[in-house]
C-alpha cells in the first residue's frame, strides 16, 4: 500500500486521473476543472508519466502541447477511483449530492462498486477478510508489526 500511496497518495493525483478518465485530456481543462496551479498540475503529470501511469502525447507543435491519456497502470486504478467516490458520496457526501454517476457500459446501467472475492465471487468486506503473509512480507517502516503478526497467525 505505502508503494502505490507513493505514486498516487496526494490529494490532487487521485482528481487529476479521474479527471483524465473522464475525458479531460488537455491541461488547460484539468487547470480549469480542479483549480489547480499550473506549476502542480505539471509536476504531477510529469510524476505520472515517469511512472508510466499516463502517456502523453503531442496534439500541437506550435507552441508543443500534449494531451493525456492512462495508460494500463492507469487504467488498473478507475476501479479504486470509482470506489473512493462512491465512499466519499456516502460518507461525506457534497451538500446538493453526488457529483458524477458511474454507469457500466457493458448493460447500460448505473452501479454501486463492490469488490468480489475472484475466486468465490462472494462481496468481499472487513467481517470477512484476513491477511496472510506472503513472502514479500518483511520487517520495515510500515510493515515491521503487521509482519510479525501475520507470520505468527500462519
Amino acid at each position: 500500500m505505502a508503494q502505490a500511496l507513493e505514486l498516487i497518495g496526494d490529494w490532487w493525483t487521485p482528481l487529476i486521473l479521474r479527471d483524465v478518465f473522464l475525458g479531460l485530456h488537455r491541461f488547460d481543462e484539468v487547470v480549469e476543472n480542479l483549480g489547480i496551479s499550473r506549476n502542480l498540475l505539471a509536476r504531477r503529470l510529469a510524476m505520472l508519466a515517469t511512472h508510466k501511469i499516463i502517456a502523453r502525447k503531442v496534439y500541437s507543435r506550435r507552441p508543443v502541447r500534449y494531451e493525456y491519456r492512462l495508460t494500463a497502470a492507469g487504467e488498473e486504478l478507475v476501479p479504486i477511483l470509482v470506489a473512493l467516490t462512491a465512499w466519499g458520496d456516502r460518507w461525506s457526501a457534497p451538500p446538493g449530492g453526488a457529483a458524477i454517476e458511474f454507469v457500466h457500459t457493458a448493460c447500460g446501467h448505473r452501479f454501486a462498486p463492490s469488490i468480489v472475492c475472484s475466486q468465490c465471487g462472494e462481496e468481499i468486506d472487513a467481517a470477512t477478510t484476513v491477511g496472510a503473509a506472503r513472502p514479500g512480507a518483511k520487517s520495515g517502516p510500515g510493515v515491521t508489526v503487521i509482519a510479525r503478526k501475520l507470520a505468527q497467525a500462519t
